[in-house]
């Protein structure tokens, strides 16, 4: 059965979210990680959810939902270009939640979150361009708090398992021995390849000029919540070998980004008087190497190319070569790469008294392809669901954290789903 397309209106009027088109729209749904969001909700959508395909060519997203079979067959189509505001507006006033895959999202982003905040839209997206989400936070927390309307950027492997994986140690630590978590140190293992969205965004942001707004570690706190201690939570440049998770580590890549998004969680969580975090809570992230001598050296060459890498970056003609030789946007790592792929993400938190609790989030397949699109799709399911099932109280919005906007709902729902998820909530 063919779904009515929707064409984009103009000049939309703010609508109730009980009259609504579409429970759930994905915008973006034609690009790489978008086809694979279509075939989530294809096979993962509840029954009686209503959901659509957007982007700006008709026929494009037609295609998608033909080759995603029976199961996307009654989705609907939205046509609406990334530019055109009275067209998103229109996609945001049908929608209770608008999912996004369409990066760079500096480039490409701003009018969509503009339309969902005017129409009280839940917003959810894979971004990992942290000076980006510290513009929304400044344009759009407050109003978007007031209101009620949850736009939760961060939403795929940048930065689910690190800000949950985080929370739920903590509030382990807060459960089990009734103190602060202090300190939570995280170490990453995976698997897989690079689509050409995610290479376009990080690139985009060097051009930008953003590589200082980008460095600083509290980039997306709100004002007046940074820790003590500023060198403590500096980015790692350095191999270290940790005892507790017995090995070589080196920096992680994605450690700047997702530090960023776990120091603001914790700062939204006290402002909300419910936080299982220290005041001067600390939190790392490393690149797991390997053990003994080889490890140590492998963790060496891991942090000279690691810098190399980045200093190297801010020059235009290797980003111009960079350009050269990786997937173009709507590329990325073949199905059986992708399949093939994996990654784990342990966790070790320790409590004001020195108690240490252990977590680890971990799943099969490509961390950048498909673990994000169960993360996305997941982390927009729980905002589709029951709005008092979610973490804070009624009405709770802002620009969030996917661990201060869906806590354990998304917890469990990716262990649903089939990841490891340690230690679930109580």
């Amino acid at each position: 059965m063919s779904a009515t397309r929707v064409a984009a209106a103009r000049s939309p009027r703010r609508r109730a979210a009980g009259t609504r088109a579409f429970d759930v729209v994905l915008y973006g749904a034609t690009g790489f990680v978008g086809r694979q969001t279509v075939e989530h909700f294809a096979a993962h959508a509840p029954r009686g959810l209503r959901w659509a395909l957007a982007g700006r060519s008709a026929e494009r997203l037609e295609r998608v939902r033909e080759a995603c079979g029976p199961g996307a067959a009654d989705a609907g189509i939205v046509v609406a270009d990334a530019r055109d505001a009275d067209a998103l507006g229109a996609l945001a006033a049908d929608a209770r939640v608008v999912l996004s895959t369409a990066g760079p999202f500096a480039l490409y982003g701003d009018a969509l979150v503009d339309a969902c905040v005017v129409h009280r839209t839940h917003y959810v997206d894979i971004t990992g361009e942290t000076p980006w989400v510290r513009r929304l936070i400044d344009r759009h927390h407050a109003r978007a708090a007031a209101d009620g309307t949850r736009i939760v950027p961060c939403c795929g492997f940048d930065s689910v398992p690190s800000d949950l994986g985080a929370w739920l140690v903590a509030s382990a630590i807060r459960e089990r021995f009734d103190e602060p978590c202090v300190e939570v140190r995280a170490c990453f293992s995976m698997r897989g390849g690079v689509n050409g969205g995610t290479l376009a965004s990080a690139l985009n942001l060097m051009d930008a000029g953003e590589a200082e707004r980008f460095a600083d570690p509290f980039l997306l706190n709100p004002p007046g919540t940074a820790p003590r201690g500023g060198a403590a939570h500096a980015d790692p440049a350095l191999p270290v070998h940790d005892p507790d998770f017995d090995a070589w580590l080196g920096p992680f890549v994605m450690g700047p980004v997702n530090t960023r998004v776990v120091r603001r969680s914790a700062a939204l969580l006290a402002a909300r008087d419910a936080s299982a975090y220290d005041r001067d809570f600390r939190y790392q992230e490393y690149l797991r190497v390997g053990r003994g001598r080889v490890g140590a050296l492998a963790a060496t060459g891991l942090a000279v190319g690691f810098g190399v890498g980045r200093a190297s970056m801010r020059f235009a003609p290797a980003r111009a070569l960079a350009r050269r030789l990786v997937p173009a946007p709507g590329e990325g790592p073949s199905e059986a790469s992708m399949d093939g792929g994996s990654f784990r993400c342990e966790l070790v938190g320790r409590s004001a008294g020195g108690h240490l609790v252990r977590g680890r989030i971990a799943g099969r397949g490509d961390p950048g392809n498909r673990a994000t699109t169960v993360f996305v799709c997941e982390a927009t399911l729980a905002l589709a669901g029951p709005a008092d099932m979610l973490p804070g109280i009624a009405g709770t919005g802002g620009v969030l954290t996917p661990a201060t906007a869906l806590g354990d709902v998304l917890a469990r729902r990716l262990a649903a789903a089939g990841m490891t998820v340690e230690p679930l909530p109580g």
